[in-house]
């Protein structure tokens, strides 16, 4: 069961209508968009497992809830207006870096990276840079890579981080505060037959530089990082 063109409509008219009343009212379309969704993690839970130690892993481990967490949020509409799921070891409770995909009108995409590191994170990200970037920049600029994922995407000091001289020169790789990739999708390929293949073939690509973050954040260091 593919994600299709009335997966869309209904996000869309959800988008209009963000209301427990409207919602309610069409339980019954959100259902059958939930079961395709659901359908579609468990086949991504499938081909991404083969490469991902995704032992466990269940589709409740990688949705997200279609309600929002209004309680601190100044927005009150109680829907998020897209799908969502990511993957990883051990689910996304896990807190590694995953592969997310996101689901929604004209916006859809497939992204990771470090979108909000703790400061011990960023702190072992730039002493990587500064020690040896160089397995950084053979993912981050492998050819392939930047045909699908283009630049890195994230906020950045305005100068150096303190710490570090302005002309290093990684000083640009220094500068980030966040550090991720993002592929986007268009209605049409993610309604189409091959999309939990062409989503797959993607996060193999994006793979080295998850590795290299979580090795970073979360591994034991017994032995060096290779590609």
């Amino acid at each position: 069961m593919a994600i299709t063109s009335e997966t869309l409509a209904f996000l869309s008219d959800l988008k209009e209508n963000n209301t427990r009343e409207w919602f309610h009212g069409n339980k019954k379309r959100y259902d059958a968009v939930k079961a395709s969704f659901e359908e579609t993690i468990k086949e991504l839970i499938g081909t991404i497992g083969e490469f991902e130690d995704l032992t466990g892993v269940e589709v409740k481990h990688c949705n997200y809830r279609i309600a929002r967490d209004v309680r601190f949020s100044k927005e009150k509409s109680p829907y998020k207006t897209w799908l969502s799921a990511s993957f990883s070891e051990g689910g996304r409770k896990a807190n590694r870096m995953d592969y997310y995909l996101h689901i929604e009108n004209g916006k859809s995409f497939l992204g990771g990276g470090m979108y909000n590191p703790t400061p011990e994170q960023l702190a072992k990200l730039r002493q990587e840079i500064d020690y040896n970037a160089d397995e950084l920049k053979q993912i981050i600029y492998n050819e392939r890579f930047v045909s699908i994922f283009g630049e890195a995407e994230g906020e950045a000091v305005k100068s150096a981080p303190k710490g570090y001289d302005k002309n290093h020169p990684e000083i640009e790789l220094l500068r980030k505060k966040q550090l991720f990739f993002w592929h986007q999708f268009t209605d049409e390929e993610v309604c189409s037959d091959n999309f939990v293949a062409s989503v797959t073939e993607k996060c193999l690509v994006l793979k080295p530089f998850l590795d290299l973050l979580n090795y970073l954040f979360f591994d034991e260091h017994e032995e060096e990082f290779s590609l």
